[in-house]
């Protein structure tokens, strides 16, 4: 009987317009796929509006409040509105999913 290694393993693939949907239905009212070019920066900056990311393929480190972390292909970054936060993408850039919910529904 075979049995594939991990190299060699399905990967389930991604239904971004059930991401959306699932997006949506928590309140993040615009949701869209982004695609950062490669070796593309974001210094640290804050946004209006809190985010969620999903990234769609490869990596996209980010680091928020002192601490950084490298997401990888189905992980979500939630950013809350206001947060200080950096992402630098690697050389074969990054397509993700991003959902925008407006910070007043958390006051």
């Amino acid at each position: 009987m075979f049995s594939p290694t991990s190299d060699q393993a399905t990967i389930p693939a991604i239904n971004k317009n059930e991401l959306i949907t699932q997006l949506q239905h928590e309140g993040f009212s615009h949701a869209y796929v982004w695609e950062d070019m490669l070796d593309a920066c974001f210094p640290d900056h804050t946004d209006r509006m809190e985010t969620a990311h999903i990234v769609l393929s490869v990596e996209m480190p980010l680091t928020m409040a002192g601490k950084s972390k490298l997401n990888r292909r189905g992980d979500r970054c939630p950013v809350p509105a206001g947060a200080v936060h950096l992402a630098v993408m690697g050389p074969q850039g990054c397509p993700h999913l991003i959902g925008e919910r407006p910070a007043e529904l958390f006051l």
